[in-house]
């Protein structure tokens, strides 16, 4: 059985992580590129990553809901094929700003506008080459008691809060001390 207080499975060097692994703080966020709830978290998440700086390390984890965002598994493929070409980051931001338009086609385009090779990108995606890596993600999730997006860990405990900046912002902040 396991403790849905905890995360199970620890931060290591597969996770897509901002920030130093010596930063004082650790929040990893389990998120769906189509939920609104997750996008707006990640606004917040930018926020407090600019106001703590080297003291926070952000951690993300995919987690897409396919029954309710039928285009969020494939959202989260796209950035780990931009993750493949050392642009993770910058496909995590424009999918959630462009949450709207998550079809193959745009998701090609937005591969393109960011400087990625299109070919081995769309390669990727139509052969689902990184489905697993997302999948191992969920996993994750599932074993660490997440069930909806997003959902955060601080320091390794969930954080039940709740999610807009000043929640997220009191529960850091009373970890740092």
């Amino acid at each position: 059985m396991t403790d849905e207080n905890e995360l199970t499975v620890s931060v290591s060097e597969r996770d897509h992580t901002q920030g130093p692994a010596t930063a004082p703080v650790t929040l990893v966020m389990y998120g769906d590129y189509q939920c609104p709830y997750t996008a707006l978290a990640n606004r917040f998440v930018a926020k407090l990553r600019e106001e703590l700086g080297e003291r926070l390390r952000l951690v993300y984890r995919h987690f897409p809901l396919s029954d309710v965002h039928p285009d969020a598994e494939r959202a989260a493929e796209a950035a780990e094929a931009a993750a493949a070409q050392e642009r993770f980051w910058e496909m995590h931001d424009t999918l959630f700003e462009k949450q709207a338009s998550l079809r193959e086609r745009d998701l090609v385009r937005y591969a393109v506008a960011l400087g990625l090779e299109r070919e081995r990108f769309s390669q990727d995606l139509a052969g689902h080459a990184h489905a697993e890596r997302v999948n191992e993600d969920v996993r994750s999730g599932q074993e660490s008691g997440v069930h909806g997006t997003p959902t955060f860990f601080i320091n390794g405990r969930r954080q039940r809060a709740k999610f807009d900046l000043r929640g997220l912002r009191k529960e850091v902040f009373a970890v740092l001390g």
